[in-house]
């Protein structure tokens, strides 16, 4: 019994999943104290409301509705995203798309019985099993 959670324990998945929630655990406590430390008072100074909207409220029919606190957590949601993607989403796309390009890939073609496409060089269809005969290309074209 013990060497089987043993075995599950060293699997290396496990382990890089482990790693990635600590790691990501970090990288949300440091987006978190940018964006609070730095674009809410911003957006604070450009409103001039100091970046803190808690107590708006609006009062209809005896009913008190604090939507300042959810104008807070709104704007920390946006700012948050924003950081994110600007600073890690689309430099990674970036860096993936130059450092390993996608191959390119095979051309294709329908299947004459069932029209899925599949490769121009493939004799028989992986959906309907069908036989198929290759395309034969001329060196002109």
């Amino acid at each position: 019994m013990l060497k089987g959670f043993r075995d599950f324990m060293m699997r290396g998945n496990v382990v890089d999943m482990a790693v990635g929630v600590v790691i990501g655990a970090a990288f949300t406590g440091v987006v978190t104290g940018f964006v609070s430390a730095f674009l809410t008072p911003l957006v604070g100074v450009v409103v001039g409301a100091a970046g803190d909207f808690s107590s708006y409220k609006a009062n209809l029919g005896g009913v008190i509705f604090p939507y300042g606190q959810f104008l807070n957590v709104l704007i920390a949601f946006l700012m948050t995203a924003a950081v994110l993607y600007f600073c890690v989403v689309l430099p990674m796309t970036k860096a993936t798309a130059r450092y390993l390009p996608k191959k390119p890939k095979a051309p294709k073609r329908p299947c004459p019985e069932c029209l899925t496409e599949i490769p121009q060089a493939a004799r028989r269809c992986s959906a309907c099993t069908a036989h198929v005969e290759p395309l034969v290309f001329s060196a002109g074209l």
